[in-house]
C-alpha cells in the first residue's frame, strides 16, 4: 500500500490529504435541512448529513489528490449511525481510487491492540469465515504504550501489505510538554565493549521515538520501493523538527498535519521531504472541507462547497510545489 500511496502522489503531483474531518457547523444548511427532513434532528439525521457532505467533497476532489484521512472521533460523536458513516466513507472513497488513511490514533497492549490492528486494518475470523472490519490502508498510532502496543499493527501491515503512521512530533501546541522532554536514551554498547557514551545522550522524546519507528520500519518494507509501511506524524507547525526527523528516518513517509488552519504554509514543509521528492503527505481538514466559509472562497457559496474545496486543493498544491521547486 505504501508503494500505491507513492505512486499515485507522482500521478497527482500532489502530497495532500484531505481531512475529512466533518463536525455539522461545516455542513451547509440545504444539506441538514434535506436530512432533517427524512430522519429529524437524530442522530441518524445528523449521520445522512455528514454523509451527502462527504459525498459531496469527494466527488469534488478525488481527481486532485491520492488519499483521505477520516476521523473517526468526529464520526463516533454521532453515536452507531456516525460510525455506519464512517464506514460508508471509507468505502466510497476508495471505490474513488482513494488511498485511505484511518485517523484512529489507537494504542494499548496485548489482545486489546490486537483487535484494533484487525478490526481497521485485518480480516476478524467469525466461524469458518474472515471479514474486514473497518479496511483502511493505512491507519494512526500511539506509540506511548510500548513496542507492545505497535507490534500488533506491525504484524497485520506485513500480512495485508496495509501501513501505519505512528505520532511522532505532533502538530498541536501543547505537544512540547512531553515529546520535547529531554530524555536520557539507552546506554549502548561501543565497540570494545563498554559503553558508548553517545548512546545515553540526552535528547528530546520525540527524536527516541522517530528512532524506534526507523527501527520498526526496518522490520516492516516492502519487497519493492524505498519506503516502509511505518510511517510518522510529524506537524507541519515544527518545521525544525521535521528536518531533525526526516535525517532520523529516512525511510519513513511522513503524515505532516497542521497546514493551514493550524498556520503551517508550504514553506515549512519543504524539510519533510526526501531529495526525491516523496517521503511527505500534508494533511489539510478544515481549510478544505470547510473552504467556502473562508473569505477566499466566499463566492462559491454553501451550493457550491465542493467547487471551494477544489479550489482550496489546487491552490495547496500550487502552494506546496512552488516550496519544493526553492528548496
Amino acid at each position: 500500500m505504501i508503494n500505491k500511496l507513492t505512486a499515485k502522489i507522482r500521478k497527482t503531483n500532489a502530497p495532500i490529504v484531505v481531512g475529512l474531518d466533518p463536525m455539522m457547523k461545516y455542513v451547509p444548511g440545504h444539506i441538514s435541512r434535506a436530512a432533517f427532513a427524512e430522519y429529524g434532528e437524530t442522530l441518524e439525521g445528523a449521520a445522512q448529513a455528514i454523509w451527502q457532505y462527504n459525498k459531496g467533497i469527494v466527488d469534488a476532489i478525488y481527481d486532485l489528490v491520492p488519499a483521505v484521512k477520516p476521523q473517526i472521533a468526529m464520526y463516533e460523536q454521532f453515536g452507531i449511525p456516525g460510525l455506519r458513516t464512517f464506514k460508508r466513507t471509507v468505502d466510497y472513497c476508495k471505490e474513488k481510487g482513494l488511498v485511505v488513511i484511518g485517523d484512529v490514533k489507537r494504542g494499548d497492549i496485548g489482545s486489546t491492540s490486537e483487535a484494533y490492528a484487525v478490526g481497521h486494518l485485518g480480516k476478524v475470523q467469525v466461524g469458518s469465515k474472515f471479514y474486514y472490519g473497518f479496511d483502511e490502508d493505512f491507519v494512526t498510532v500511539n506509540p506511548y504504550l510500548g513496542s507492545d502496543g505497535v507490534k500488533p499493527f506491525l504484524k497485520v501491515c506485513a500480512q495485508e501489505q496495509k501501513g501505519i503512521f505512528v505520532l511522532v512530533k505532533t502538530s498541536n501546541p501543547s505537544s512540547g510538554e512531553l515529546q520535547d522532554r529531554l530524555v536520557r536514551a539507552a546506554a549502548r554498547a561501543g565497540k570494545d565493549g563498554s559503553e558508548d557514551p553517545a548512546g545515553s545522550a540526552d535528547k528530546p522524546l520525540y527524536e527516541i521515538v522517530g528512532e524506534q519507528v526507523a527501527a520498526w520500519g526496518e522490520e516492516c518494507m516492502p519487497e519493492e520501493g524505498s519506503y516502509s509501511y511505518v510511517g510518522a506524524v510529524v506537524g507541519a507547525t515544527y518545521p525544525e523538527q521535521g528536518r531533525i526527523l526526516r535525517k532520523i528516518m529516512p525511510k519513513a513517509f511522513i503524515l505532516v498535519p497542521g497546514y493551514g488552519a493550524q498556520g503551517g504554509k508550504g514553506a515549512d514543509l519543504v524539510h519533510f521531504f526526501n531529495e526525491d521528492g516523496l517521503g511527505a503527505i500534508v494533511n489539510s481538514s478544515r481549510g478544505i472541507i470547510a473552504a467556502y466559509q473562508q473569505e477566499q472562497y466566499a463566492r462559491f457559496g454553501e451550493e457550491g462547497y465542493g467547487e471551494a474545496a477544489r479550489e482550496a486543493v489546487i491552490a495547496m498544491r500550487e502552494d506546496i510545489a512552488a516550496a519544493l521547486a526553492a528548496r
